[in-house]
């Protein structure tokens, strides 16, 4: 359901006409954090090739982790649906939590006691300035959607997710959903 307030638990869905943008070109972005000072937000459908090992050996995990935005991207941030196992998390909306304890994180992975489906690790963040954002809207980079998926936006992990939206909102948007993501390719 396209909406039009901007708060965190929603999901930006860009615009086809954000071709040329490197970092958000066909992105879903998962609001985590708005603000008077800002937002903060997570691109749920770009996974790397990178798994969870690569960064700390010792897990010997093979979680994939995604590519959360152009921001930090040194740094690992992640999102999950079990605070009651992570502490100091804090909530974003409908069940899906950020941060938290992340020594409690490793002993959960090293006790095998945290599926995949109940967390994801980013490298980086999507970050906006005060206003930048509404900016950004304002020019039609992005439609905001109501996250119907809940916590179990967790479990969309296929980079096709920004064609699906591209579907479901239908007219216009369906030459979009079969285009190539470099249209000189075409």
């Amino acid at each position: 359901m396209t909406i039009q307030k901007l708060e965190k638990g929603v999901l930006l869905v860009a615009e086809p006409s954000i071709i040329g943008d490197i970092s958000f070109n066909r992105s879903v972005v998962l609001l985590a954090e708005y603000n008077e000072n800002g937002s903060v937000g997570f691109i749920l459908n770009k996974p790397l090739e990178y798994k969870l090992n690569d960064f700390i050996p010792e897990l010997n995990s093979s979680i994939t982790v995604y590519n959360g935005g152009p921001v930090e991207q040194d740094n690992l941030y992640f999102i999950h649906k079990i605070p009651e196992l992570i502490p100091n998390s804090v909530e974003i909306s409908n069940g899906i939590y950020w941060g938290g304890d992340f020594n409690e994180i490793i002993s959960l992975l090293q006790e095998n006691k945290l599926k995949e489906s109940e967390i994801r690790f980013f490298l980086g963040y999507s970050g906006w300035s005060n206003e930048q954002l509404e900016q950004e809207l304002e020019v039609n980079s992005w439609v905001i959607i109501t996250n119907e998926y809940k916590q179990e936006i967790l479990g969309k992990t296929d980079s096709n997710f920004w064609k699906e939206k591209m579907i479901e909102f239908g007219g216009d948007y369906l030459i979009w959903s079969n285009a190539p993501e470099n249209p000189n390719y075409n």
